[in-house]
């Protein structure tokens, strides 16, 4: 330490302070910046309490619709009924109605009752037949129409119980407020109980709830996520064909290939301010050009593909640009002194090196589309659709729902048990999501190169 050093220290410091001890202006400040630090540490707090209070709430609601009560029967199928002409032809097999099976699975509850000792204690026939959900006579005839060769024998099926003997093993449904309720009665819940004890009544996974389509609303128990799943599969699928290939050659262009002038300050202006636009907006769009216009039918994935794409495009179009200009410029001109062509050297060495970033964000912005509501109730994918749709290409343009939309049609409906299927269909909603935004992490840190 020299003089000069010792006599610049001994200047700068006030006479009779030490610069080892805090003076008021530097407590103020480590107080200032201790307070920044408390208000983030809380802010954080916060906002995985309020997610973590979110999730619980979904879970709590939902998880129980991946459950369902079944009352188990062995059904005679008998050809009395089912077959008069015993020819065993579809056609005519499939003139008995579901009324036709009503009787059959009365008379196998009757049987399993007896056989049980299950008395029903002033519950009539009928009554102990309304346990059984009014979808089982259409499953019963659906099962039939496709083994017709199993009529005259008798076969072993699990048919859904009523949404309110469900509702009640999983507590929305009580004694007291069964004696306010003209579909179920105490007796019958009664009865339920001496059936589950005899094993009649049993309750396992519900694998219909993601293959079978909606239901009425008086068949809550019976609606399922089959149509939504596969018009959003439809949907995401019409997406990624359209939305990546116009968004990759659109960021290429603009980024290596365009002239700097007005014209296209201008157009990434719009493709920064289509971003941030609404989805709403492009519901409205989608309604007047695609089906006013075009005359695409309604309720379509067709339909519904064409304005997710053109709500996913500007994300695409802004995160490739993004992951082009991450690439080191010594890339560029490395290849053009060897003697590439510029084309060549942006896709032969500067496209592969940015393809995590593009991926990562064609995922996320799929993930986005994925959870849209607002512009496909523009375009009516609201309808009430029990038919699958084909399989592709036709099934495009067949009427179907969505994920999100059958969310939204649940919580407008008044029975309770559609409230739970609603929460049960956003936890496989968000599973999807957390799914593509994994997909994402995971190819980022696979191909990502770092320089």
């Amino acid at each position: 330490m020299t003089d000069l050093t010792v006599t610049g220290a001994s200047a700068l410091a006030p006479r009779g302070k030490s610069l080892l001890e805090l003076d008021e202006r530097t407590r103020r400040r480590n107080a200032a910046e201790t307070r920044f630090r408390m208000m983030g540490l809380v802010a954080v707090l916060v906002g995985v309490f309020v997610l973590v209070f979110l999730l619980g709430s979904i879970l709590s609601n939902g998880l129980s619709s991946f459950r369902q009560t079944y009352i188990s029967l062995d059904i005679f199928l008998d050809p009395a009924k089912l077959d008069k002409g015993g020819k065993r032809d579809p056609a005519e097999i499939a003139k008995v109605t579901t009324f036709g099976y009503a009787p059959l699975i009365e008379k196998a509850m009757a049987d399993a009752m007896a056989a049980k000792g299950v008395t029903g204690d002033g519950v009539s026939a009928k009554a102990a037949g309304e346990l059984i959900s009014k979808e089982a006579a259409a499953d019963l005839r659906r099962y039939v129409l496709a083994h017709p060769q199993a009529i005259g024998t008798t076969v072993n099926f699990d048919l859904l119980a009523s949404g309110r003997i469900d509702g009640y093993y999983k507590g929305r449904v009580t004694m007291e407020s069964a004696k306010l309720d003209r579909n179920i009665s105490p007796a019958q819940l009664q009865l339920a109980d001496k059936l589950k004890s005899a094993g009649i009544l049993v309750t396992h996974f519900n694998w219909g709830f993601f293959t079978a389509p909606d239901a009425s609303d008086t068949r809550p128990e019976a609606a399922g996520l089959g149509v939504a799943i596969l018009g959003s599969v439809y949907m995401m699928v019409i997406v990624l064909v359209l939305s990546l290939p116009l968004g990759v050659a659109a960021s290429i262009y603009l980024e290596e290939f365009a002239p700097q002038n007005r014209f296209t300050d201008l157009i990434e202006v719009n493709i920064a301010n289509l971003a941030a636009v609404p989805s709403v907006v492009f519901g409205i769009l989608g309604l007047a050009a695609f089906i006013n216009f075009a005359g695409l039918p309604q309720s379509a994935p067709v339909v519904g593909g064409l304005v997710l794409t053109l709500m996913t495009l500007p994300t695409i179009i802004i995160a490739t640009r993004a992951a082009l200009k991450s690439v080191p410029p010594s890339i560029r001109d490395a290849a053009l002194g060897v003697g590439a062509s510029k084309m060549q050297a942006i896709f032969h060495h500067v496209l592969p090196l940015a393809m995590p970033g593009i991926l990562t964000g064609t995922i996320i912005g799929l993930a986005r589309a994925l959870g849209e509501t607002a512009p496909l109730l523009l375009i009516g994918m609201v309808a009430f659709v029990r038919d699958y749709p084909a399989g592709p290409p036709e099934g495009f343009f067949d009427p179907a729902s969505a994920l999100p939309v059958q969310v939204y049609n649940w919580t407008q409906r008044g029975d309770p048990a559609f409230i739970e299927r609603a929460s049960g269909a956003i936890i496989v909603l968000l599973v999807f999501l957390i799914l593509m935004n994994l997909s994402a992490i995971i190819l980022r840190r696979r191909y990502e190169r770092r320089w």
